[in-house]
């Protein structure tokens, strides 16, 4: 795939997992290059408007963060939720970066961190949070957010999201859990189809050749890149799958 929009190999280690944005075993990253990319070839369908952003399999919340942080001036409202509490947990305490106080204790912690342990990584984490809170604050400051512990495949109450993108388990690190029907990627679009506007863009990857769409369901784009497969349709297009 050529990249149309992320087109320069910026440097993003300062949103590496564990450095900044915190992690826990189990709790996967995502290609932050690749993350940018999938957002702004959505946004492109949406026409360009400010967007809700929803990922309804967040684990640990890194990849929502991760694009809250890149794109905040396209941004209006990050959600995350999981069937896992304990990975909402740590989802609510990385959405927590998008704000100017998270970003703010997070440089302390990280370098009281660095006082207790004599280590210069901790240093370099701390500044890291220091440079990304003054890119929040130049690209519009706080982002709303909320997290919430929901089973992706049995929603029912409408959510206010203009663009879902998110990365589904593939059975190393992550498992699906819940509710499961037999095909996991079908109920999860199933599930979109009824709980999004029908304007809505729902971006899916997964550690696969190519993510497999119900019969009759159009794909607005597909993306490959090395391991990862992601597909973009419209919420109207999966209603009632």
């Amino acid at each position: 795939m050529s990249y149309r929009y992320a087109t320069e190999r910026t440097d993003h280690s300062a949103l590496a997992s564990g450095q900044v944005l915190r992690s826990a075993p189990g709790f996967p990253g995502f290609p932050v290059r690749l993350a940018s990319e999938l957002l702004q070839r959505a946004m492109v369908h949406l026409g360009d408007e400010r967007a809700r952003l929803w990922d309804p399999c967040c684990g640990s919340g890194y990849l929502v963060t991760v694009l809250g942080l890149l794109h905040r001036d396209l941004l209006t409202h990050v959600r995350a939720s999981d069937v896992d509490p304990d990975a909402v947990a740590i989802a609510a305490r990385n959405l927590e970066l998008l704000t100017a106080e998270g970003l703010a204790e997070r440089e302390r912690e990280l370098r009281r961190s660095a006082l207790d342990f004599g280590r210069v990584a901790y240093v370099e984490r701390a500044e890291a949070a220091r440079d990304l809170a003054a890119g929040l604050a130049a690209t519009g400051g706080d982002l709303p957010h909320e997290s919430a512990v929901a089973d992706v495949f049995t929603l029912t109450e409408p959510v206010d999201a203009d663009l879902v993108v998110t990365d589904v388990p593939y059975g190393e690190m992550t498992r699906w859990e819940g509710d499961i029907p037999q095909d996991p990627v079908h109920g999860l679009l199933s599930s979109m189809g009824r709980v999004l506007p029908e304007r809505s863009v729902v971006v899916v990857t997964a550690r696969t050749r190519r993510v497999r769409l119900p019969e009759g369901v159009r794909a607005l784009e597909r993306v490959k890149v090395g391991n990862r497969s992601a597909v973009l349709v419209r919420a109207r297009d999966i209603t009632g799958i």
